[in-house]
Parts: structure tokens; C-alpha cells; sequence
């Protein structure tokens, strides 16, 4: 059986990486191997100490799928704390240069599920190259805009992913799951980081082995 592959998008600073290790300790809970693949471009950042020039974003882009490739050959989930999606919107908005989204939006159709984190949590510094809070918005939207070019459904996790069921299975790819409407600009949900972590907890992505 080939390895589920769930994938993280949202804006900097909305509870990607956090969400991912909730995720992947609720998966291991119930006995399924689980990989986390981390964000390459924050890797490539810290160690160079600048942002990426425009011809260092597809590699960047191809490195972050090349990694979940190899995690999918040796696990039954692989949770992308993002993917060459957000590579190609950080560089269209960077230099304007969408030449990058063929192959992000293509390798996106590969995902099993893809959810979206919102804007619920307050942002915080990392004392990464972050652009600020400015951007979370545009960003939002390019994450959105990209997916439904792409066409694909995404779950807004702002809320639990799904109800606990342990015979649902996750969509096989290409299938449709219903996508969650976003709320309206300055009509954010109110949940909390912690309650977000609790609802992960207590949900199911829909991952079952077999």
C-alpha cells in the first residue's frame, strides 16, 4: 500500500509546525508509521541567513517534494509542513515570477488531503527572514486562489479536521472531499491555538491503515 500523503499551507506563523506534530502524534497513537517533512525553505533560510534568489526557488521547491517522495517509500503517512505551493507564492510575490506554480500546483494533486491553517492564531516572531504580519493576509488568499487552480478541495483547520470514525477512510487522490468555506475577511473563528491542538486530539484526519 503506498504511503497517504497530508499536506500543511497557510501563512507564516499560523500554527503549521505545531499542527503537524499534533497531527503526526494522534497517527502514531494508533499504531501507523508517520513522517513529518519540514519546511526546506526555513532550513534553506537559517543556514544562508538571507532569502532565496529567484533561481534558487525551484530547487528549493523540488528538494521539498524530493524529501516527501523518500518519506512516502518508508512510512504509511507523510505529513508536508509545506509544500512547493507556498515556495512558488513566497517567490511570485518576492519577484513576480510564477514560473514556479506549474510545478507546485501539479505536485499538489498528488496530496491525499491538504489542509489550511487559518488566521486565528496571533502571529509571533522566530527570528526567521519573515516578511511580517502584513502579508499573512495576501498570503492567505494566494494559498486559496492557487488550490482552486489547481482544483483541490482542502479542509479549513481552524475547526476538527473530521468526526472520529474509525472505519472513514481518507479520500484516494483525485477524489473530492467537500472544502470548508473560509470565513469572511475580519470574521476570523475565535479558536484558540490550544483548543485547535485539543481538536486535532480528539479528530481524524480520515487516515486509516489498510
Amino acid at each position: 500500500m503506498s504511503a497517504r500523503k497530508v499536506a500543511l499551507l497557510g501563512a507564516e506563523s499560523t500554527g503549521k509546525t505545531q499542527l503537524s506534530q499534533d497531527l503526526a502524534g494522534h497517527l502514531r497513537a494508533r499504531g501507523l508509521r508517520v513522517a513529518v517533512v519540514a519546511e526546506v525553505l526555513r532550513e534553506w533560510c537559517a543556514r544562508e541567513g538571507r532569502t532565496p534568489r529567484p533561481e534558487e526557488q525551484m530547487p528549493i521547491a523540488q528538494e521539498q517534494e524530493r524529501r516527501v517522495d523518500a518519506a512516502a517509500a518508508r512510512h504509511d503517512i507523510v505529513i508536508a509542513d509545506t509544500t512547493a505551493l507556498m515556495v512558488a507564492i513566497y517567490s511570485a510575490m518576492l519577484f513576480d515570477d510564477g514560473d514556479l506554480y506549474l510545478f507546485a500546483l501539479e505536485r499538489q494533486r498528488g496530496y491525499d488531503a491538504t489542509l489550511v491553517t487559518g488566521l486565528d492564531l496571533p502571529r509571533v516572531a522566530d527570528g526567521l527572514q519573515r516578511d511580517g504580519p502584513h502579508v499573512r493576509e495576501p498570503v492567505d488568499r494566494l494559498v486559496r486562489d492557487g488550490l482552486a487552480r489547481a482544483g483541490v478541495n482542502y479542509r479549513w483547520c481552524t475547526e476538527p479536521v473530521l468526526p472520529v470514525s474509525p472505519a472513514r477512510s481518507m479520500p484516494s487522490r483525485g477524489s473530492a472531499s467537500p472544502a470548508r468555506r473560509p470565513p469572511a475577511p475580519g470574521k476570523q473563528p475565535t479558536r484558540t491555538g490550544t483548543a485547535r491542538s485539543a481538536a486535532i486530539r480528539n479528530a481524524n484526519t480520515g487516515c486509516s491503515a489498510g
